[in-house]
């Protein structure tokens, strides 16, 4: 049996049935709903001009985040709440004037600080600053200009430069405050949930079917698993931030997806005495912000320049390790940590290191029934030194042309233990074995960080490409291991590049906020 795709939008229910599930939130808006103000850029999650606020409830919380509506399969948004540009401006009195309408404190300050030129990319602009006002007005606080230039991240503007807008984002709290209903749409989604699951008496997992394809919402692990069992052919799909562009970039047709989104136990993060066991659909910001509470500045940078708000909003961690990709940000640490991943299927489960996940190009050790459902992730120990770098043309936003990430365990000057991992310089992230050897059982100096640096030629032979050429990531790779040496060693080290705690707060508190504080189920 069929059902339909329910969300709220605009204040009231929506129920959509005669729609493809490859067909994105970006395309109801325009094509059905009329609403135009909501623009198609990129259609690849890069520009911004697509941002809508979605609202969940979560944990007896009304969670909103900004994501990229070009990216999102409408079935996606089932049982949440959509909010465009349009829902911003209010008529200050109904029973008047209709033609009239109040601006939200969000697109005065863009009016006033003349923060729009050719307007394509200002709705986008303003669903952006809307997010972050929210979770600040909320919290009682003002934002940082670092806290507004992340929240921006993912917005292009082509016309005036940043800088207008980035001034509004500080207006828009020096005028009269705008409410937000939190507690009336918590209410509301929650009796849409509850509407949902009292309709499902079965112990399948819901399905939506329609023209000729389908797309499945287990809402636990066993439905999931007995899905991927039945429906090795489907396309797994979880925030959307990668599978979204196999649609609107290369024109593919996916007969049948099965939807991680709305399994709550790989939505958890659990805690045991040495890992941090992390669930394949947490968000990327979630898990991140999980992350740099034990490794802060370790690991905010790369939190920090890890795709955009919005991407890190919808992308999971489960879908960037699952993906494969050789230029993936979270692998290089992660394997350099020690991190573990669990495979599961009807059968049972196994739990592999990540380094052997990654077998050649786009190859994984992964069975046509499993689903990878869990990733652990050590803690910190003693005596070990940890930092990751990224490489890219940009600073925000932009795919490393080398991603580099360092473990070693020094006892007394003496290395016992090296773990070196790269992204970019072969076709899967690997581990530098041979620099590996080089240092291990080695005082921590720069004599051997240079045989070390020599050894790394041996371990890879990097392609040249359009981000970089194979004599730049050699040599960029050395040099990131010298760097390394230099933040680290016993006598006058140099103080780590990466953000330093006082950041990592920063975008704790940008995170954390993304739920409004002080709510309760």
């Amino acid at each position: 049996m069929s059902e339909a795709i329910r969300f709220f939008y605009r204040g009231t229910l929506r129920s959509v049935q005669e729609t493809s599930p490859n067909r994105t939130l970006l395309q109801y808006l325009r094509e059905d709903e009329h609403c135009h103000g909501t623009k198609e850029g990129c259609a690849e999650g890069d520009c911004g001009a697509c941002t809508v606020v979605l609202g969940e409830a979560v944990d007896g919380h009304l969670q909103m985040r900004a994501v990229n509506a070009c990216i999102q399969f409408l079935p996606s948004v089932h049982g949440k709440a959509v909010f465009s540009v349009e829902d911003l401006a209010i008529h200050p009195d109904p029973a008047k004037d209709q033609t009239h309408l109040q601006l939200h404190p969000v697109q005065q300050a863009l009016v006033e600080q003349h923060g729009s030129q050719c307007g394509f990319c200002t709705p986008g602009f303003v669903m952006s600053l809307w997010d972050l006002y929210l979770r600040h007005q909320a919290a009682q606080t003002r934002p940082s200009r670092e806290q507004i230039q992340d929240a921006l991240s993912g917005n292009l503007c082509r016309c005036t430069g940043y800088q207008p807008i980035i001034a509004a984002a500080v207006q828009m709290f020096e005028l009269p405050a705008a409410d937000f209903p939190h507690q009336a749409w918590k209410e509301k989604l929650q009796q849409l949930i509850q509407q949902l699951q009292a309709e499902r008496q079965s112990e399948l997992a819901p399905r939506y079917h329609s023209q000729g394809q389908d797309f499945y919402w287990p809402q636990t692990l066993a439905q999931a698993l007995q899905l991927r069992s039945q429906l090795p052919q489907a396309t797994v799909l979880a925030g959307g931030t990668d599978v979204g562009l196999w649609v609107t970039k290369q024109m593919r047709s996916l007969d049948c997806l099965l939807y991680l989104g709305q399994v709550a136990e790989l939505r958890q993060i659990q805690h045991t005495a040495d890992t941090l066991v992390i669930g394949a659909a947490v968000n990327l910001n979630d898990a991140y912000l999980a992350l740099c509470q034990h490794y802060p500045t370790e690991l905010t940078e790369m939190w920090q320049r890890f795709a955009s708000t919005p991407v890190r909003n919808a992308g999971t961690l489960g879908g960037n390790l699952a993906n494969g990709s050789p230029i993936g940000d979270s692998m290089p640490w992660l394997i350099a940590l020690g991190a573990k991943i669990h495979l599961q299927s009807l059968s049972g489960q196994r739990v592999l290191n990540l380094e052997d996940f990654y077998l050649a190009y786009q190859k994984k050790d992964m069975a046509a029934d499993e689903l990878l459902t869990y990733i652990e992730v050590p803690l910190p120990r003693p005596n070990w030194q940890f930092r990751t770098y990224k490489l890219a043309k940009r600073y925000d936003q932009d795919i490393s042309a080398v991603c580099a990430a360092f473990a070693l365990e020094i006892v007394d000057g003496v290395i016992q233990q090296a773990r070196i991992a790269f992204g970019g310089m072969a076709a899967t992230p690997r581990r530098a074995s041979l620099a590996e050897q080089a240092l291990q059982g080695q005082i921590w100096d720069e004599n051997h960080v240079a045989l070390a640096c020599a050894a790394l030629a041996q371990d890879y032979s990097p392609l040249s490409d359009m981000r970089a050429s194979s004599h730049y990531r050699i040599t960029t790779a050395q040099n990131l291991l010298r760097r390394f040496w230099l933040e680290t060693r016993r006598d006058a080290a140099l103080p780590s590049s990466a953000l330093n705690v006082f950041a990592y707060a920063r975008l704790q508190a940008h995170s954390k906020n993304a739920s409004i504080p002080g709510e309760s189920a």
